[in-house]
């Protein structure tokens, strides 16, 4: 287990290998360049792109092997690896077999904090399946309103490297990590972290499901004052009961109801803190209101309640949390309200990339024309289709891999109207929007939701939902 205790490592003359270039790559290998490092970037590719970066980094003296990311370089003493290089690569399996040990960008940044006679800020972190971004937004919104410096970083906005290694001094950083991240973080130990939900992910890299729970818990270890977890999903209490942390370090629970004590819950539309109040066994400190949450979606709440619950970890006021929430703003395509076209609203969820997501998002509507579909990346969609069916006025389905969600529709939704369109082309959005219509009554939601990948169809899940947006808003104009 590491420690909150900033940890010196001589670099001078110490032979590295970073694995990949790219926005972990490229940063690593000039940090550790600066260093005294000796330096060898290891690459899969060998494109123009690549070549490109290879001589700006040829340049500084950094020696790049392209096309060639399997073998380990003679005399290497550590690996630094992009996150999303998986574990069973032939260049780890080497490094493990000569004793050498693989970082990840995080842990690179775990340890080079404060390596720049800056104060070492503290990490409040957060993982999970879903809601990763919205709730390290959000606790950095709230951080902002207590006056705090401080920076939505890691898997998301500023890289950790540049904010660990940058010239602003940070009194605490929230940061998004993903498993693959956590996977190569040994040594990481936050000050609080939460774990918002496990659902099946990535199983691909992980090799199973307990190997991926197992790496997101890692955000736990270490832990000095808070472990967040989700009272909804007892495997991540199941974590923090597993994880090795600081004496004093407390299990605090999020809940959409009534909070137990050391829990955030709901009461009577207001968010309230039985954790972090003088006598929690018979008080609770009121928050925020449920409308101060934009949107005000079950799963949002819960991604508020679990940022507030760090905030307040970190000492934070409780008038900062409500104006933290207030003056927080959802990225666009999640869950994001289009248009109202009579008395039809099309809202645009196409970050809900697997079936957790989409889960929550169906959640929050009564009676829904879903647009689904794409790159199932090994997924099933039978429960998903099961806890829907009843809110669901009609199905529209597109992409790669569309025949298994009509599949699940067709044996647990079978009165359900599905319209299947035969095309992947970008194209077929504009007619998925039109079909969607003629299916939807007067107070139905379009919801476009995909449950998938985009890559089938688009180049990620932004092009996918601009294409959705562009359609309701040509569909609006014409209505107008």
């Amino acid at each position: 287990m590491g420690s909150q205790e900033v940890s010196t490592v001589d670099w001078q003359g110490k032979h590295v290998t970073v694995a990949g270039l790219g926005v972990s790559g490229i940063p690593a290998a000039r940090a550790l360049h600066e260093r005294g490092a000796l330096v060898t970037v290891v690459n899969d590719g060998d494109d123009e792109r690549a070549r490109a970066q290879a001589a700006d980094l040829e340049a500084l003296g950094i020696t790049v092997r392209l096309g060639d990311g399997a073998t380990l370089p003679p005399s290497t003493e550590l690996v630094v690896t992009a996150p999303g290089w998986q574990p069973d690569k032939p260049l780890f399996l080497a490094a493990a077999e000569a004793g050498v040990p693989v970082w990840g960008d995080v842990e690179l940044a775990w340890r080079l904090r404060g390596d720049n006679g800056k104060k070492a800020a503290p990490w409040l972190a957060v993982t999970g399946t879903n809601g990763k971004t919205t709730t390290v937004r959000m606790l950095a919104s709230i951080l902002e309103a207590a006056g705090l410096r401080t920076a939505a970083v890691g898997n998301i906005g500023v890289s950790l490297l540049d904010a660990v290694l940058g010239e602003t001094e940070y009194d605490v950083l929230a940061v998004e990590l993903s498993s693959y991240q956590l996977h190569w973080a040994p040594s990481l130990c936050a000050h609080s972290a939460a774990v918002l939900n496990l659902a099946p992910d990535h199983l691909d890299w992980h090799g199973s499901m307990e190997a991926y729970a197992a790496d997101k818990g890692r955000v736990y270890e270490g832990n000095t004052v808070a472990c967040v977890y989700n009272v909804a999903d007892p495997a991540t209490e199941d974590l923090v009961r597993e994880a090795d942390v600081e004496e004093g370090c407390r299990a605090i629970g999020f809940t959409l109801g009534a909070p137990g004590p050391s829990q955030l819950g709901v009461v009577d539309g207001i968010l309230v803190d039985r954790a972090f109040v003088a006598n929690r066994q018979k008080q609770a400190q009121e928050l925020a209101e449920v409308g101060d949450v934009d949107p005000p979606a079950p799963h949002n709440i819960a991604n508020a309640l679990a940022a507030a619950a760090l905030a307040r970890a970190f000492g934070v006021e409780p008038a900062a949390v409500r104006d933290g929430l207030r003056a927080f703003r959802p990225d666009a395509h999640r869950i994001e309200h289009v248009a109202d076209i009579g008395e039809v609203a099309y809202v645009d969820d196409s970050k809900a990339t697997n079936t957790h997501a989409t889960e929550a998002s169906l959640a929050a509507y009564d009676s829904i024309v879903w647009i689904a579909g794409g790159l199932a990346k090994g997924a099933t969609f039978d429960e998903l289709v099961t806890g829907a069916a009843k809110r669901l006025r009609g199905v529209v389905l597109m992409g790669a891999d569309r025949a298994l969600i009509h599949e699940a529709l067709t044996r647990h939704a079978p009165e359900v109207p599905v319209v299947d369109l035969d095309r992947t082309d970008t194209g077929a959005m504009s007619e998925a929007v039109a079909r969607a219509a003629e299916l939807a009554r007067p107070g139905d939601t379009v919801l476009l939701a995909p449950a998938c990948a985009s890559m089938d169809m688009f180049t990620n899940y932004n092009k996918r939902g601009e294409a959705f947006a562009d359609a309701v808003r040509a569909r609006a104009d014409e209505s107008a």
